[in-house]
C-alpha cells in the first residue's frame, strides 16, 4: 500500500510508476513526520481541533505526493483519518500503538477471504479499508507529536509487507475451497511475488547505505535511456501494478465473491487470483529493470 502512513525519510518506489521524493508510505502507505517541528498549540489542551490536526497533520506536501499518497487516501481516507487521530490523542495513544492496531486490523483482513460465500469477500474489503485509514492515522499522531523514530517506520513498512502477502495468499486458499491445491500454489506464487517487489525496493536502501550514499533523489530514480523512462512513464499511469496493493486487491475480491455467489461456482476467484500472479510475476521483472537501469544503486 504501498503507502499511506508515515512517511520516512526516502520515499517507497511504486512499480512502474514515477517516483517522487516521499515515504511510505501508503503508503505510502503507504510514515512518520518528515519534519520534526513541534505541533500547533491548541486551545483545548489536550484536545486540538479538527483544523488545528489538519493544518499539522495533513500538509500539502503530504497529500499531493505522488508515490507515497495513494489515491484513495487522498479521495476519503484522509478526510476520516483526521477524526480518528484526534480520538487517539484524546486517549494519549502513540503512534505506534496506532500502527499496531493498523497491523492487527490489516492482517484479520488479509485472512477475511478464508471466510466461505460473500461474507469473506465483503469483510475483507471493509477491513482492508479500515486498514487505510488507520495507516493514515498513525503518521498523523506522529506528525502532532512531533515524534519520529525508526522503530516505527519499521513496524509500519512491516505491517504492508504482511498485510498484502497474506491477502494474496488467502485468496489462493480461497480459490482452493481451503484446499492444498494448484490454485493455492498460485496464491503463494502471487504472494512472494508481492513480497519481493518491496523487497526490491528496500534493498536500494540497504546497500546505498552500506556504500555509505544518501536517500536516493529524483534524478538518480530515472532510467538512463529517455525510451525506457517514457516506457516507465505509460506503465505508471496505466496503472497495473496497483492491483496486488492491498486496498485495490480487496475491492476485487469483494467483486470475485458476488461474481462466485452469482454462479455458485469459484470461477471469480480463480480468475483473480491467476490476474494477481502473472501481474506480481510481471511487475517484479519490470520493477527489477527498473532499479538496475537508473542511477539508484551510484
Amino acid at each position: 500500500m504501498t503507502a499511506l502512513g508515515r512517511p520516512d525519510p526516502k520515499p517507497p518506489e511504486v512499480p512502474g510508476a514515477p517516483e517522487s521524493p516521499v515515504g511510505v508510505h501508503v503508503g505510502g502507505s503507504a510514515g512518520r513526520p518528515g519534519s520534526s517541528a513541534p505541533p500547533a498549540t491548541s486551545a483545548t489542551p489536550g484536545a486540538p481541533s479538527v483544523a488545528e490536526l489538519r493544518a499539522v497533520c495533513q500538509p500539502a506536501s503530504t497529500l499531493t505526493r505522488r508515490n507515497g499518497e495513494h489515491w484513495a487516501g487522498r479521495l476519503y481516507a484522509r478526510r476520516l483519518s483526521i477524526y480518528l487521530t484526534r480520538f487517539w490523542l484524546r486517549l494519549g495513544w502513540s503512534a505506534d500503538r496506532v500502527t499496531w492496531l493498523m497491523v492487527g486490523i490489516g492482517m484479520l483482513g488479509a485472512l477475511a477471504p478464508l471466510l466461505p460465500g460473500l461474507v469473506g469477500g465483503l469483510a475483507c474489503l471493509v477491513l482492508i479499508q479500515a486498514y487505510l485509514v488507520l495507516d493514515c492515522s498513525d503518521g498523523e499522531v506522529a506528525r502532532w507529536n512531533g515524534h519520529q523514530s525508526a522503530h516505527g517506520i519499521y513496524l509500519d513498512r512491516l505491517g504492508h509487507y504482511l498485510t498484502e502477502a497474506a491477502l494474496l495468499a488467502a485468496v489462493g486458499f480461497r480459490a482452493s475451497a481451503l484446499g492444498a491445491d494448484g490454485w493455492a500454489v498460485i496464491g503463494l506464487l502471487a504472494a512472494l511475488g508481492a513480497v519481493l517487489i518491496k523487497a526490491e525496493t528496500d534493498l536500494v536502501d540497504a546497500a546505498r547505505a552500506r556504500a555509505g550514499l544518501g536517500p536516493v533523489t529524483d534524478a538518480a530514480a530515472q532510467p538512463v535511456s529517455r525510451l525506457l523512462g517514457r516506457a516507465r512513464q505509460i506503465a505508471g499511469a496505466a496503472g497495473l501494478h496497483r492491483i496486488i496493493g492491498a486496498v485495490e486487491a480487496s475491492v476485487l475480491v469483494a467483486v470475485a465473491a458476488v461474481v462466485d455467489a452469482a454462479r455458485g461456482d469459484l470461477v471469480g476467484t480463480r480468475s483473480l487470483i491467476v490476474v494477481f500472479a502473472l501481474v506480481a510475476g510481471h511487475q517484479l521483472v519490470l520493477h527489477l529493470v527498473s532499479v538496475l537501469v537508473s542511477r539508484r544503486l551510484i
